[in-house]
């Protein structure tokens, strides 16, 4: 068995094309989409990450703002500007872009943004939301883009055995939640599970977002089991490889995603239709109209 490879650019491009004509229908009604991206400090993969997202908001027709803030400043400036894009109409989304410098603490500031303009989904709001199942939140644009790309391929979550490797605050835990509203086992295990093979055996699906180069290899999967490599690792020799040993991987799934071009494509997708969501619900809100908010593929 060789597994069919999971193309994340394939299902980004599909995902946004669907989407722009939800762009189109907000701005026919005069209302254009608008991300606000804050980046503090000069860490060049943060930059790098703040580009990529400009360029994919004018691919898709978005309005975009980039508010740079040098390592020196101080916390509150900051929060200050988070405030004032909180009244801002002409921005829906507002995303702090991660990592800060030490001086900060990145719970006051995200949450200083506002819950309705939290398209990053990392508002407690939208994080108790995840726990007792609330629909009308955004979701984590990561586990929400693998979500997407299990949806795309038609994989059954329903009554499946899924073992999530990792449990940050970022994509461990809500991937978690969301695949359990979508009534799957899930298990949550890390690289200090002990004899973390007794537990990716058994998974259906298995998600590996564990910061460790080639952690899992091929005698640690089912044969047939889905694998979603969200891990990204730079090597001292520049390449790129996920926490998946995915030459030996990938002849035991059934699916599985590369590194790079899976699930990174995704999140900057999702942030995309966080944003356009957002500006949905807020042109609802101020038409007193009914537009359907939910965030579908």
């Amino acid at each position: 068995m060789t597994a069919k490879i999971i193309d994340g650019n394939a299902v980004a491009r599909h995902v946004r094309s669907e989407w722009k004509k939800r762009v189109d229908a907000l701005k026919a009604r005069g209302v254009l989409p608008g991300l606000a991206v804050i980046i503090v400090g000069d860490n060049p993969a943060s930059k790098v990450y703040v580009r990529n997202k400009v360029r994919a908001c004018a691919e898709l027709g978005l309005h975009s703002e980039v508010h740079e803030f040098p390592a020196s400043a101080i916390q509150e400036a900051v929060i200050r500007r988070i405030r004032e894009l909180n009244q801002n109409q002409a921005i829906h989304g507002i995303l702090v872009q991660l990592p800060l410098p030490p001086q900060f603490e990145p719970r006051k500031l995200l949450g200083a943004i506002a819950v309705e303009k939290d398209v990053d989904g990392f508002h407690l709001y939208n994080v108790g939301g995840l726990v007792v199942g609330e629909n009308n939140i955004f979701p984590p644009c990561t586990p929400y883009g693998v979500q997407c790309l299990l949806e795309y391929e038609n994989i059954p979550i329903e009554g499946q055995n899924v073992v999530v490797v990792g449990a940050s605050n970022i994509v461990g835990k809500p991937m978690a939640l969301m695949l359990m509203a979508k009534d799957a086992t899930v298990s949550i295990c890390h690289i200090k599970t002990r004899d973390l093979a007794q537990y990716t055996i058994l998974a259906d699906i298995l998600i590996v977002a564990a910061g460790c180069p080639g952690l899992i290899t091929a005698p640690m999967v089912k044969r047939g089991a889905v694998v979603i490599d969200v891990g990204i690792n730079r090597l001292p020799d520049g390449r790129l490889i996920g926490d998946v040993d995915y030459g030996s991987v990938k002849e035991k799934a059934s699916h599985i995603t590369p590194v790079p071009g899976g699930v990174g494509p995704m999140t900057v997708t999702m942030l995309l239709c966080n944003t356009v969501a957002a500006a949905e619900r807020f042109a609802a809100k101020n038409a007193d109209t009914n537009i359907n908010s939910p965030v579908p593929i």
